[in-house]
Protein backbone atom coordinates (compact mmCIF):
# COMPACT_ATOMS: atom_id res chain seq x y z
CA UNK A 1 0.00 0.00 0.00
CA UNK A 2 1.44 3.34 -1.06
CA UNK A 3 0.58 6.50 0.84
CA UNK A 4 1.82 9.92 -0.17
CA UNK A 5 3.68 11.98 2.41
CA UNK A 6 1.04 14.74 2.47
CA UNK A 7 -1.61 12.23 3.53
CA UNK A 8 0.70 10.54 6.01
CA UNK A 9 1.68 13.91 7.49
CA UNK A 10 -1.98 14.77 8.09
CA UNK A 11 -2.68 11.29 9.53
CA UNK A 12 0.22 11.60 11.99
CA UNK A 13 -1.04 15.02 13.12
CA UNK A 14 -4.62 13.77 13.49
CA UNK A 15 -3.40 10.77 15.49
CA UNK A 16 -1.53 13.12 17.84
CA UNK A 17 -4.70 15.12 18.42
CA UNK A 18 -6.90 12.05 18.92
CA UNK A 19 -4.47 10.56 21.45
CA UNK A 20 -3.96 13.83 23.32
CA UNK A 21 -0.31 14.27 22.38
CA UNK A 22 1.40 17.65 22.18
CA UNK A 23 0.71 19.75 19.07
CA UNK A 24 1.53 23.21 20.46
CA UNK A 25 4.93 23.08 22.18
CA UNK A 26 7.32 23.12 19.21
CA UNK A 27 10.46 23.08 21.34
CA UNK A 28 9.25 19.94 23.11
CA UNK A 29 8.55 18.25 19.77
CA UNK A 30 12.08 19.02 18.55
CA UNK A 31 13.51 17.57 21.76
CA UNK A 32 11.39 14.44 21.45
CA UNK A 33 12.43 14.02 17.80
CA UNK A 34 16.06 14.43 18.82
CA UNK A 35 15.55 11.79 21.52
CA UNK A 36 14.13 9.37 18.96
CA UNK A 37 17.16 9.95 16.72
CA UNK A 38 19.41 9.20 19.70
CA UNK A 39 17.47 5.97 20.29
CA UNK A 40 17.97 5.04 16.63
CA UNK A 41 21.70 5.67 16.95
CA UNK A 42 21.87 3.49 20.07
CA UNK A 43 19.98 0.71 18.30
CA UNK A 44 22.48 0.94 15.43
CA UNK A 45 25.49 1.08 17.73
CA UNK A 46 24.33 -1.90 19.77
CA UNK A 47 23.19 -3.79 16.65
CA UNK A 48 19.65 -4.13 17.99
CA UNK A 49 16.87 -5.52 15.85
CA UNK A 50 14.60 -2.51 16.40
CA UNK A 51 16.57 0.03 14.32
CA UNK A 52 13.79 0.16 11.71
CA UNK A 53 11.22 0.83 14.43
CA UNK A 54 13.36 3.66 15.79
CA UNK A 55 13.67 5.15 12.28
CA UNK A 56 9.88 5.00 12.01
CA UNK A 57 9.59 6.95 15.28
CA UNK A 58 11.95 9.63 13.92
CA UNK A 59 9.88 9.94 10.74
CA UNK A 60 6.64 10.14 12.73
CA UNK A 61 8.02 13.06 14.73
CA UNK A 62 9.26 14.82 11.58
CA UNK A 63 5.91 14.38 9.87
CA UNK A 64 4.06 15.67 12.93
CA UNK A 65 6.35 18.66 13.31
CA UNK A 66 6.02 19.46 9.63
CA UNK A 67 2.23 19.48 9.86
CA UNK A 68 2.26 21.57 13.05
CA UNK A 69 4.54 24.13 11.39
CA UNK A 70 2.66 24.13 8.08
CA UNK A 71 5.55 22.66 6.10
CA UNK A 72 4.76 20.50 3.07
CA UNK A 73 7.47 17.91 3.67
CA UNK A 74 6.69 16.04 0.45
CA UNK A 75 7.24 19.24 -1.54
CA UNK A 76 10.48 19.96 0.30
CA UNK A 77 11.80 16.45 -0.32
CA UNK A 78 10.96 16.54 -4.01
CA UNK A 79 12.65 19.90 -4.46
CA UNK A 80 15.78 19.14 -2.43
Amino acid sequence: MMVDLKTLQKQVYQNKIEKGFNVTNIEKEFCLAYGEMAEAYEAYRKKKDDLGEEFADVIIYLLGLSEILGIDLEHELLHK
